[in-house]
Order: C-alpha cells, then sequence, then structure tokens
C-alpha cells in the first residue's frame, strides 16, 4: 500500500515539474520574440548624418507633404502631418489622410505642442525648414532629417525621391511594399509612354513651365534636366529643348519672356502650369508680340497642365505628372 501511494506521488510531482517547464518554455519562448520585436533597430543615413531606429514607429509625425505622401504609398496613415488644408489643395493625389490624422502647424513653423501631444514616436522633418527646431523636436522623438536640396539630392531630384522613399520604407520594415509601388510606378509610366508612341510623338523636344506674377512681372521656372518634370518627361520619351549652365538647386530657372526667343524649333511642345487667378499668357501677355511670334505659339503647340499640377512630391504625384502631362499633349 505504502508502496502503491509512493508511486503514485511520484508520478504526481513528476507530472507537475513537467507541466511547470512547459510553462517556463513557453514564456521563454514568447519573452524570446517580444526580445527579437524591441530588439529591432534600422541604421539609416539621413542629413545629419547615422540615425539609429529602434522598433517600428507608429505614431508618426511629418513636417513636410512629400513625406507624408511615401507613407501613404507605404499604406501607412501618419499621426499628424504640417499643413493639412495647403497638402490637400497642392498635392493632386487620390489616396487620402484619415480623418483622425491631426494638423500640426505651417511646413515652416510646426506646433511643437501639437506635435507633442500625439506622442509621436519618430518626427520626420527636412533641413532646409526645420533646423532651427531640431533640439525642440529631439526633446519630444527620434527625428529623421532629410535634405533634398543637398548637393548630392539636386543632382537628380527624381532619383532623390526615390531614394527617400526607400529609406523611409526601411525604417518602417515596408521594402517589401516599397518594392510593389516602385514596380507600380514604372508599369504606369511605361503605359503612358505607349501613349506618346501612339500619338507619334516619341523623341519630341519640348520645354515645361510654372509660370506666375511677381512684382507685375510674368515669371517662367523652366523646367531643367535635375527636376522631377524632366526626368518624369524623359521616361516618357521626350527631350528636354532646355539645358542649363549650372545645376539648379530646386529644378528649375526663372526666366522672362524674352528668353523664350531661343526656343524656336519646329514642332517644339509648351508646357504650361499656371494658376485660373493668374494665368500670364492669357493676361499679361495675351497679344504680346513677343509671345504671340513664338514658333510653338503659332503653330499652336501650347499645352495647359491643371493648376494642381504637383512637381515636388512622392510617386504618386509623380504617377498622376506623367498622366497630366500626357494628356496635355494627346487629348488636345
Amino acid at each position: 500500500m505504502r508502496k502503491i501511494l509512493a508511486i503514485t506521488i511520484f508520478i504526481a510531482l513528476t507530472l507537475l515539474v513537467a507541466c511547470g517547464g512547459d510553462d517556463d518554455g513557453e514564456n521563454q519562448a514568447q519573452d524570446g520574440n517580444n526580445s527579437n520585436e524591441e530588439q529591432r533597430s534600422v541604421t539609416i543615413e539621413d542629413a545629419n548624418g547615422e540615425q539609429t531606429i529602434t522598433g517600428t514607429p507608429e505614431n508618426i509625425v511629418v513636417l513636410e507633404w512629400s513625406y507624408a505622401e511615401h507613407l501613404l504609398s507605404l499604406g501607412i496613415q501618419p499621426a499628424g502631418v504640417a499643413d493639412l488644408d495647403g497638402f490637400h489643395q497642392w498635392v493632386n493625389i487620390d489616396e487620402e489622410f484619415d480623418e483622425s490624422v491631426e494638423d500640426v502647424g505651417t511646413r515652416q513653423e510646426p506646433n511643437l505642442e501639437a506635435i507633442s501631444r500625439l506622442n509621436p514616436d519618430l518626427i520626420i522633418a527636412v533641413d532646409f525648414r526645420h533646423e532651427q527646431y531640431l533640439d525642440s523636436l529631439e526633446d519630444i522623438a527620434p527625428v529623421v532629417t532629410f535634405a533634398p536640396y543637398g548637393e548630392a539630392a539636386i543632382e537628380d531630384h527624381y532619383q532623390n525621391m526615390i531614394d527617400e522613399f526607400k529609406t523611409i520604407a526601411t525604417i518602417m520594415d515596408r521594402e517589401n511594399d516599397a518594392d510593389e509601388a516602385l514596380a507600380d510606378l514604372d508599369s504606369f509610366i511605361e503605359e503612358q509612354k505607349q501613349r506618346v508612341v501612339d500619338a507619334e510623338l516619341e523623341g519630341a523636344k519640348y520645354l515645361s513651365t510654372q509660370a506666375y506674377t511677381a512684382q507685375n512681372t510674368p515669371i517662367l521656372r523652366l523646367f531643367t534636366d535635375n527636376s522631377i518634370v524632366a526626368q518624369v518627361m524623359g521616361k516618357l520619351g521626350f527631350e528636354n529643348a532646355y539645358e542649363s549652365d549650372t545645376v539648379e538647386v530646386y529644378g528649375y530657372s526663372e526666366v522672362n519672356v524674352e528668353a523664350l526667343q531661343n526656343f524656336q524649333e519646329e514642332d517644339l511642345q509648351f508646357l504650361y502650369i499656371v494658376q485660373e487667378d493668374d494665368n500670364i499668357f492669357e493676361n499679361q501677355l495675351k497679344g504680346n508680340p513677343v509671345w504671340e511670334n513664338l514658333s510653338f505659339v503659332e503653330q499652336g503647340n501650347t499645352h495647359a497642365l491643371p493648376g494642381d499640377t504637383w512637381t515636388f512630391g512622392g510617386l504618386l504625384s509623380a504617377e498622376v505628372l506623367a498622366e497630366q502631362l500626357v494628356d496635355a499633349m494627346v487629348n488636345e
């Protein structure tokens, strides 16, 4: 009897230890998984050197529109964006922000209190706007600062946009989504290029401009080869007729209408962006012989793009830009 009781107690203790061991193993496995998640970190290069981001950010505040657009391209909603009203006015893309996304001041003067209330775990800034705020921003959360007009970036604004997009994708652990989005952009541009081929416009030379009035004087921003506009036009099969002697920081040269007299090639295409209330071609330059006697004006090769065509955006804006450029020439 005693022997049976001893065996029973031994078996019970063995089962108890085994069960306890399983629990410990399970807990250790869970602790290991949590540890791996907590230990994820990536090191990227930004305007201020190497930055190491620990974990995957969830609450992100973005102080420049193109990077907010990058997040949307990756299927990520930011917690806050600078100047939401301005974004909605100028950035013409289909993807929208959730109602939960907060406005955090202007791009030039971010609202530090509004940013702090969102308790972000990452802030995305640009050096040329936010250098004076960096210390205050870093007191709130880790900051990644881009330099879109740095010496290397201005050589090719389009490639720099792609590089910055990939950097954000790396931070967010969304490299596969980034690859898919980039493939979609390339495919879309190829589709638009086929429209150019079908219209027998491939290889045509062009000028592209964003025009406006400054101190009652018509000003034309002629886009240079390092701009996103010119890079997209090149991918569509066009050749930029305008060449600058220097690398233009912002991707364009500011000229007056007299400068257009240097471009009198046959079949030159002239594309322009103006605002309805500041259309220099319909107002100040209408009837002006300097403008009216230009070969592309006489030949009817002037093409208006929508006023909200955004030429400084991300992947989504590049798709819209490609389609609008082709629409302007093919559908007229």
